[in-house]
């Protein structure tokens, strides 16, 4: 079983009428050292230049980015070698971060490799701490940059943190 965690940035709110522009992936263990980022050209003439503002990006440096298609194909390849069983897909907000990853590899490949089901890290935390009015943000080290790298980092800091330190029980 490999957790791999994943974030989205985006240039509006769902996928199809909007597009992802970039995306990273960690796999969960002590290094964080094996990485993936993918920037996407986008797939619809629809955006939203406020939400696109969020990941830093302009319309214009988007529009050079790689194919899509291209671009997921390089992650279901990446993460082959890079993982060992069944792959657990986790995010921050895997509401949101889940339907774009879903739905790429869906229109571009016909397949998902991680499934039909994510984990969402905030309600682990929850769950852990026995209360829904809380938030694990405070166990990342790494800083929430709207880079998705940086972003996947913390967030895997955080579930190895909730491993370690509140007996989180993960098969890794």
């Amino acid at each position: 079983m490999t957790y791999v965690m994943v974030d989205v940035e985006t240039d509006g709110p769902i996928p199809a009428d909007f597009s992802m522009v970039c995306f990273g992936a960690v796999i969960v263990d002590k290094a964080l050292d094996k990485t993936f980022y993918g920037q996407l050209r986008p797939m619809s003439e629809k955006w939203i230049p406020e939400r696109l503002r969020i990941s830093g990006l302009t319309r214009e440096q988007t529009l050079q980015f790689d194919n899509p298609k291209e671009v997921m194909g390089k992650f279901r390849d990446w993460l082959k070698p890079n993982s060992d069983g069944r792959l657990i897909f986790v995010s921050d907000n895997n509401g949101f971060d889940w339907q774009f990853i879903n739905y790429y590899f869906h229109h571009f490949l016909g397949e998902n490799p991680f499934g039909h089901s994510s984990t969402n890290l905030g309600s682990l935390y929850k769950g852990l701490v026995k209360d829904t009015s809380q938030n694990f943000k405070h166990l990342r080290k790494t800083a929430h940059t709207h880079n998705p790298v940086d972003d996947v980092i913390g967030n895997a800091e955080a579930l190895l943190y909730m491993k370690k330190e509140m007996g989180l029980k993960m098969g890794i």
